[in-house]
């Protein structure tokens, strides 16, 4: 849910959305692959040996003028001097690269050839880092296959290692299915690199930057900003989220989010400006931020006794995705806040739950039926009114019945 909306699992569309979505290919068994590289990943999470990304060429921060400013200010390719055979070094991190919603893959494939054709008349080493890559980021296969071919002999020409840091099956599979387009000689430059001490005499090995270990799923930062803002101008606000903003300053600040560039609520001077938007990125992220797993438990809320609603409210949550959960506890929170001061602004958790709740929660096809709004309704507003209940971590140790 990224954002720049800096790095979520969810994310939206390009234009009048948030961001491209960009489908995994069905070639592969990609649940396979999913579940090699995760738990590749859950191995090896601990460990001090991770893959690393390599320090921005010195000359400070990246200008927001740079042509691709809105894919390189992720930093997943960065250009470092030489490597130890005095070949221009390139290093490529899977871990910096946002959830597939978030990032352009062909913007991606754009830049890669910008970058690369800065150095491919001289001879150069790609250390391409796979730690990081998951379901969530992964290119498809088909995406793969598009940029292989957009690399041309000029770009293989003076290519003379490509290390591929902490291969998974995904690597291995990738790499048959490309074998038959792949010259021996070309093959030959690949070398699998299991432990980056292994990179030592071919790399400046005291450049590398172990990325720091970020355990907590990241909040979107459009989610922080509209949300910080609200809550410090808007919890006393009559009407907050039920009313509308001018289209054109919704698209504005789209914009300017997808590009990654600053994003002052304070200049509008409307405490509706960012709850629209926070409503907008809820409402066009590609998969709801409740997912579309416990859709029909959800319907199914209004025939479950009302003593034991909350409870019922507390598994369907406990059940959603690590990081989603983290976003939901981050939003319901937030929207309790709200209501607590309903008094003044009118906003009970009845309210908040009949103007947020379809932002939550839709079904895989289709809209929305008006006959799923009420228990879609009753679910949100559970969420809001016992949002402490539905969220208290369990005890360790205590036990159960």
């Amino acid at each position: 849910m990224v954002v720049r909306y800096d790095d979520l699992s969810v994310g939206g569309h390009v234009g009048s959305k948030w961001w491209p979505w960009v489908h995994l290919s069905l070639f592969l068994p990609l649940s396979e692959l999913k579940k090699d590289d995760e738990e590749y990943e859950e191995e090896h999470s601990g460990l001090a040996k991770r893959p690393a990304s390599l320090p921005a060429p010195s000359g400070g921060g990246l200008d927001s003028s740079h042509p691709y400013y809105d894919v390189a200010r992720h930093g997943i390719l960065k250009v470092i001097g030489d490597d130890n055979y005095g070949r221009k070094l390139i290093v490529f991190s899977s871990c910096c690269m946002p959830p597939s919603h978030q990032l352009n893959h062909q913007r991606l494939l754009e830049y890669l050839k910008y970058t690369l054709d800065q150095y491919v008349e001289m001879d150069y080493t790609v250390v391409y880092f796979h730690y990081g890559l998951r379901s969530s980021n992964k290119p498809s296969i088909r995406w793969l296959r598009s940029a292989y071919a957009e690399f041309g002999r000029k770009y293989k020409k003076n290519l003379k290692a490509l290390y591929v840091v902490h291969p998974t099956n995904f690597i291995r599979i990738v790499w048959n299915i490309f074998h038959p387009f792949i010259s021996h000689k070309f093959g030959r430059k690949l070398t699998y690199v299991n432990y980056l001490a292994e990179l030592r005499e071919h790399v400046p090995y005291q450049q590398l930057v172990i990325p720091p270990d970020n355990k907590q799923a990241p909040i979107p930062l459009v989610m922080t900003q509209s949300i910080s803002y609200l809550k410090e101008h808007g919890l006393r606000t009559e009407g907050l989220f039920r009313r509308s903003v001018r289209v054109q300053i919704i698209k504005d600040i789209q914009k300017l989010y997808n590009l990654g560039k600053p994003v002052s609520f304070q200049q509008h001077g409307d405490v509706h400006v960012p709850a629209v938007i926070l409503k907008t990125f809820l409402r066009e992220l590609p998969e709801p931020l409740l997912t579309f797993a416990p859709y029909q438990q959800v319907l199914d809320i209004t025939g479950v006794e009302s003593s034991l609603r909350v409870s019922r409210c507390k598994q369907i949550v406990e059940s959603l995705p690590d990081h989603n959960r983290e976003v939901l506890k981050y939003l319901v929170t937030f929207l309790h806040m709200v209501s607590v001061e309903s008094i003044v602004n009118k906003m009970s958790p009845s309210n908040l739950a009949c103007v947020l709740g379809v932002n939550l929660l839709w079904p895989p096809k289709g809209s929305v039926s008006l006959s799923a709004l009420a228990p879609i309704n009753v679910f949100t507003e559970i969420l809001i009114e016992h949002c402490d209940a539905v969220f208290r971590e369990p005890v360790v140790g205590t036990a159960t019945a």
